[in-house]
């Protein structure tokens, strides 16, 4: 399982404006991820809000839409768990190619917490839920505040 040599990132959010895009997808996993993302982002002092969208693929074009109104940065999350027909792949390559389509037109983060799993165990063992082993919310969380830190640095150079 990943999550050995993940690293301890502590960002400052203050100034910054981040929206939190999550599918609507397996309610347990995806409402862990989100409460991982809000606590982090809350620590961090970073103003947030919430958007649910229907699934994983629709994450892009919200992501693209909350970055070009005022965000700073986006959290997305989603599920999506491998199942008996080539949709799995279809679909996580779509949220996959299009989030990171989004972060380099838009030139700012998009923290990537969407889960690709074999079973719905291996989503339960990442959520950050009483039990969970990682919580990929807050790591994508985290990471997209720590990004936008180091590129407003990177603008001040």
């Amino acid at each position: 399982m990943a999550g050995h040599g993940t690293p301890d990132i502590t960002p400052d959010g203050r100034g910054l404006t981040v929206t939190v895009i999550a599918g609507s997808w397996h309610n347990e996993i995806t409402d862990g991820l989100i409460a991982g993302a809000l606590r982090v982002l809350t620590a961090a002092g970073a103003a947030h809000t919430l958007i649910r969208v229907p699934g994983a693929f629709e994450l892009p074009l919200a992501a693209q839409t909350a970055l070009r109104t005022g965000a700073d940065a986006v959290v997305c999350l989603g599920v999506i768990i491998r199942g008996g027909t080539p949709h799995f792949d279809f679909v996580s390559n779509a949220a996959t190619h299009g989030l990171t389509r989004v972060a380099l037109d838009e030139g700012k983060p998009v923290g990537f917490g969407v889960l690709t799993l074999d079973d719905e165990q291996q989503g339960l063992d990442r959520a950050g839920l009483a039990g969970s082993r990682e919580d990929k919310g807050a790591e994508a969380a985290a990471a997209a505040i720590a990004t936008a830190v180091a590129i407003r640095e990177l603008q001040r150079a």
